[in-house]
């Protein structure tokens, strides 16, 4: 039937049924925020390390004691600054890049009329690219708000800030080679993962 737009055909277009989409956006996105609130701590110093002596030659100075100092001087709280807009970013970044690799892998099999690894490092390199372009405003909102400890308002606030002062092009600093890594790693992983089961089986 024309037009139909039944969840069988729309598996048999993409290869994938809806509630697999939802599914795997879900379960990905929220099992990547939980790892973000787990973990975020270091991805703060992580970015205080990189940006220690923007600019100075100097000792620098290693994570240990950089969190002695960070803590001592800020309080414990400042390991958990810009956890908001982490998470959101881990669950929309964590959600699409998972829930969109099989519609994708299923797209680039009906193209080339091909299942081999190739079509999947191809899927999850998009999948992983797309998610980041997306999601790189919230990156760069929460790197902001890792980077200052004086700002007194909100991410949205922030947000505004930066569009407003620096123009919308600023949120997508670094998106890049932000979207050249996040194109390997997802699809290293999510590619391995894919053949490793039909190993399995």
């Amino acid at each position: 039937m024309a037009g139909d737009s039944s969840p069988g055909s729309f598996k048999a277009k993409w290869g994938v049924s809806p509630s697999d989409v939802f599914y795997h956006f879900g379960t990905s996105g929220m099992s990547v925020a939980a790892a973000t609130a787990i973990t975020h701590p270091l991805d703060v110093l992580k970015v205080r390390l990189q940006m220690q002596r923007i600019g100075q030659r100097g000792p620098l100075i290693g994570m240990g004691k950089l969190s002695m100092e960070v803590v001592k001087s800020e309080g414990p709280r400042s390991l958990y600054l810009g956890l908001t807009p982490a998470l959101m970013r881990s669950v929309l970044y964590g959600g699409l890049r998972l829930g969109l690799y099989e519609p994708s892998k299923y797209v680039c099999e009906m193209a080339f009329e091909s299942t081999n690894v190739l079509m999947k490092i191809a899927s999850g390199a998009f999948s992983g690219a797309f998610a980041t372009a997306l999601t790189n405003p919230v990156e760069v909102l929460k790197v902001r708000l890792q980077m200052n400890t004086k700002v007194k308002s909100g991410p949205v606030q922030e947000f505004r800030k930066i569009a407003s002062e620096e123009g919308v092009a600023a949120l997508w600093k670094g998106v890049g080679p932000a979207m050249t890594r996040a194109a390997a790693l997802t699809a290293s992983q999510l590619a391995t993962y894919d053949e490793s089961k039909l190993v399995k089986s």
